[in-house]
């Protein structure tokens, strides 16, 4: 899929069955591994726990290696440098947000996936949670107007700044909040790069040589290089929501076709996810 646009299909193509099968499977460690936290893990420990939970079911490569965040690294407070992304000694307390961020290769298939939680009552978390599933919902509807990019960026932006909240994806390398996964040549072992598997770079090294040549980027940014409509593909998105200290997000994968029908335009891979079955219960609740 690299470089190639993505025709109009149904949701259960068997390319869409791998990347929901790694997406699901990086989101059942997050859910584990969340279960397993106690007070005095540290963000070390946390980002082992979830290579060794994927390890032991056969993920061998990555996009990236787990991530965790705890406290105010949840909404990246005082980040300056991209080595301030990689898990620290900082030790998980009770009442703390916490943010695993794990992204997968599994049987060749791609997945990118944000789960965020809080180690006992949280109500400040609990909004913040609540308050993401607008942005889900902003997202799709305006890739399917095939707005830019760019403009769907400023609008999400927007929201957050009207909900009260600062923007967090903002730091990020290149402010991204998304960016294109592809499939990745299945290999026993793959050497990384501060983190990042070497194969899934070269697929988005070559998205991004196509998408110069083209006109597009694979990073969705608040920069002049995004501004252009949704390209084909598959897109790994992370509206991240920040507030004193507290910083909230989900990311998953966003299908985006060349099709003229709005419904079939642009679609989440999966709405059995624990951030949309969450939002799902609180209204029944309700």
């Amino acid at each position: 899929m690299t470089g190639s646009t993505m025709a109009v299909q149904d949701t259960n193509t068997p390319e869409l069955r791998g990347f929901r099968e790694v997406q699901r499977l990086a989101y059942a460690c997050a859910e584990a591994v969340a279960g397993q936290l106690r007070s005095g893990v540290t963000e070390r420990e946390a980002a082992r726990m979830q290579r060794v939970w994927l390890r032991e079911r056969g993920v061998r490569d990555w996009f990236h290696l787990p991530f965790a965040w705890f406290g105010d690294r949840t909404a990246f407070a005082g980040f300056k440098v991209p080595l301030q992304f990689f898990p620290t000694d900082r030790k998980l307390e009770p009442g703390m947000p916490f943010i695993l961020d794990m992204a997968p290769v599994y049987k060749g298939f791609t997945a990118d996936v944000g789960y965020a939680g809080c180690l006992g009552l949280n109500p400040l978390h609990d909004r913040l949670l609540a308050d993401l599933e607008a942005h889900r919902e902003l997202i799709l509807r305006e890739v399917r107007e095939r707005r830019s990019l760019r403009e769907i960026y400023e609008d999400v932006e927007r929201l957050m700044t009207a909900q009260g909240y600062a923007n967090r994806h903002r730091a990020y390398p290149f402010g991204v909040i998304a960016h294109k996964v592809d499939r990745v040549a299945e290999r026993r072992w793959s050497p990384r790069v501060f983190g990042f598997g070497t194969q899934a770079l070269k697929g988005l090294v070559s998205d991004a040589l196509h998408g110069h040549r083209d006109g597009w980027s694979p990073l969705w940014s608040p920069y002049r290089f995004s501004d252009h409509p949704p390209q084909p593909g598959l897109w790994a998105v992370e509206p991240h929501l920040g507030f004193r200290g507290t910083g909230a997000k989900f990311e998953e994968i966003l299908v985006v076709t060349d099709s003229k029908d709005p419904e079939q335009s642009a679609f989440w891979l999966d709405d059995d996810l624990p951030h949309v079955r969450r939002w799902a219960e609180e209204k029944v609740a309700a």
